[in-house]
């Protein structure tokens, strides 16, 4: 296996002459490497070069100082310097500029329910994100390696997958290219002692309750005994399955016929894809979605499966709905994905106790003592004597909230603040006490109407309707 990253680039097209690359480092070997090499082939290949690194605080001092060693790797190993141009006088190159976030993965992951790992990954590509804007940066370049990949193929196979899973990691998804897919981790690490460049250890990588390190440390050393050569025998057979992929796909999209596209909706013949053999029936499903979506087209292969069925039907008005706030229904002989637009919440009092719907929504109320239990964004504790009626409402102009330990704001500013979707502030319902703000579901209640332990208090759970979540499925 070829341990140039110019040839791996340059075969792919990754980084086109004038363009500016975003590289995330986390301080792990892999990142290190790449921002190196980077740093050392962007005046002959043309580009600028900024580095990103996103502090998750999920170790304590260790995540500081992963921040700090990348604070200073990029200051020594980066910084500006002369270099010969190409009329033989020198020049000045100016230094790589660093771009740091940091978020709590773990407060976050309570809140949404979802896994660490998950969480985490979201939060980082958020603000690799927003970096690569403030930076003007086309590209976000990460240090996927051979290994990496050959990892998520084996780790496919043994979960189960189709053919768009076991093509492994792409060298190019929407503005993240993955400049290191032909370059193994012993090739990392070799360079970077040749350089005598130091580099963070992760703890969590020898954390054996997570599959990957156990495919990792256990599974693959005994497959690299039978193969020396796995990981580069392992690219080329994921690069034969996206090639497989991609032409099935476009056979697919080919024989759906007409795609109708409009804001937020999409509509196809749904004869014509309920008589395409089912391995090109899926991958029309998933073009369909992904004409709705601007490319976003993950889904489950039973989301997958249910929309060619929907098709099938021979109810001219079935429905269903899909992920991402996405509903598919059938009208006549079409097949028609649409988003689903939140029910506005009208103001209502709140059963006390009882079960209240407002808008697209749920509210448990129940009288409970109240022992110190956690308070939740989307189920919390209000005083009894504080809130002895509470009325449910949109947001208002000028509503101000504030959450337990954290300062005051207003609920606008904190809900740009957790991401919600603007179309989705005003279907979240507001707790209201008088002209007070007393809790926001997606939010948390207010620190003024806490109850006291002892004190009787009003649980109150906020259930959405699943149609209309703010939730993401697995891929397929």
């Amino acid at each position: 296996m070829s341990d140039s990253l110019v040839q791996f680039i340059t075969a792919n097209g990754l980084i086109p002459p004038g363009s500016t690359v975003l590289c995330a480092v986390s301080g792990g070997a892999d990142s290190v490497y790449l921002l190196h090499r980077l740093n050392a082939l962007r005046q002959a290949m043309g580009f600028r070069l900024v580095a990103a690194h996103y502090n998750h605080c999920l170790r304590g001092e260790e995540s500081d100082g992963d921040e700090a060693f990348v604070r200073q790797l990029v200051e020594l190993c980066c910084g500006p310097r002369r270099v010969p141009g190409p009329d033989g006088a020198w020049n000045r190159l100016p230094g790589v500029e660093l771009l740091v976030g940091r978020g709590d993965v773990a407060g976050e992951a309570r809140r949404t329910g979802r896994g660490l790992e998950e969480t985490a990954r979201r939060m980082r590509y958020d603000f690799l994100a927003r970096a690569a804007e403030q930076a003007g940066a086309q590209w976000i370049a990460t240090a996927h390696t051979a290994n990496d990949n050959g990892e998520t193929l084996l780790l496919h196979l043994v979960r189960g997958s189709g053919l768009r899973g076991l093509g492994g990691i792409p060298p190019r998804r929407g503005k993240v290219i993955r400049p290191m897919l032909t370059t193994t981790r012993a090739q990392v690490e070799e360079h970077l002692r040749y350089y005598g460049i130091p580099w963070r250890e992760d703890v969590s990588n020898r954390d054996m309750s997570y599959t990957r390190n156990r495919l990792r440390s256990q599974v693959i050393p005994q497959l690299e005994q039978l193969n020396p050569n796995l990981m580069e025998r392992l690219f080329r057979t994921t690069a034969s399955l996206r090639e497989d992929e991609a032409y099935l796909t476009e056979q697919a999209m080919a024989a759906l016929g007409p795609v109708t596209q409009g804001t937020d909706c999409a509509a196809a013949s749904a004869a014509a894809l309920a008589g395409l053999p089912r391995p090109l029936a899926l991958r029309a499903a998933r073009g369909l979605i992904a004409a709705v979506t601007q490319g976003n087209d993950n889904c489950t292969a039973a989301h997958l499966e249910g929309l060619v069925t929907l098709c099938r039907s021979e109810d001219p008005s079935a429905r269903m709905d899909l992920p991402n706030g996405l509903t598919a229904q059938r009208v006549y002989d079409d097949i028609r994905l649409s988003r689903v637009r939140p029910t506005l919440l009208s103001p209502v009092p709140l059963a006390m106790p009882g079960e209240t719907w407002a808008g697209a929504w749920t509210i448990q109320c129940t009288p409970e003592v109240y022992v110190g239990q956690s308070q939740q964004a989307m189920e919390m504790y209000l005083s009894q004597t504080l809130a002895p009626a509470i009325r449910l409402r949109p947001r208002q102009t000028g509503d101000r909230l504030k959450r337990p330990k954290r300062p005051e704001k207003t609920v606008k500013k904190w809900l740009i603040e957790e991401k919600i979707p603007a179309a989705e502030r005003d279907w979240l319902p507001v707790f209201a006490v008088g002209d007070q703000v007393a809790g926001v579901a997606g939010l948390g209640p207010d620190e003024a109407f806490l109850p006291q332990l002892g004190e009787m208090a009003w649980h109150l759970r906020c259930v959405p309707d699943g149609t209309q979540a703010m939730t993401e499925t697995d891929t397929l």
